[in-house]
């Protein structure tokens, strides 16, 4: 808050021995300056800018069409070196508890591969594997199997 609100000229009198003098002072306000737009945070960057990466059944490579998300992925984590990420690889339902645990292994440990290939650094990386475990889908159509067939990326905490 301001005080005075408005622009205000001030008449200034002395009177002493010396004799008298005045004078007058003007206080300009102006209005404030627009409140600095909130920075955004790294997780919401984050959340914005990298993107999770999808499988072929049973495969663990990359796929061509997810090549280029996975390449803006690597933009975004060499922009922000100070950064560190846990890969998750997922799985749809199908095969047992065990063979989709590894299969989201060697998913998460592919784009780790990718990751560390393209220069982030190794430490900056870790992986799980949650195979079935937490499906992004539950429907039992191919449609919703491809949306669990990835692996997502998370901020380190």
């Amino acid at each position: 808050m301001v005080s005075p609100a408005d622009s205000t000229t001030y008449r200034l009198d002395a009177k002493g021995r010396g004799g008298t003098a005045e004078s007058s002072a003007r206080v300009t306000v102006t209005a404030p300056p627009p409140p600095l737009v909130s920075q955004v945070s790294l997780d919401e960057l984050f959340a914005r800018h990298v993107k999770d990466v999808f499988f072929d059944f049973n495969k663990y490579n990359i796929r061509d069409d997810q090549q280029a998300s996975a390449a803006t992925d690597v933009q975004f984590l060499l922009r922000y070196p100070e950064l560190k990420i846990v890969v998750e690889g997922h799985c749809d339902d199908r095969g047992s508890e065990e063979y989709n645990l590894g299969l989201g292994d060697h998913r998460a440990q592919a784009i780790k591969a990718y990751l560390v290939h393209a220069g982030v650094p190794a430490d900056h990386v870790r992986t799980i594997s949650y195979g079935k475990e937490k499906p992004f889908c539950t429907q039992d159509d191919e449609q919703c199997w491809q949306q669990n067939r990835h692996d997502h990326f998370t901020p380190q905490q």
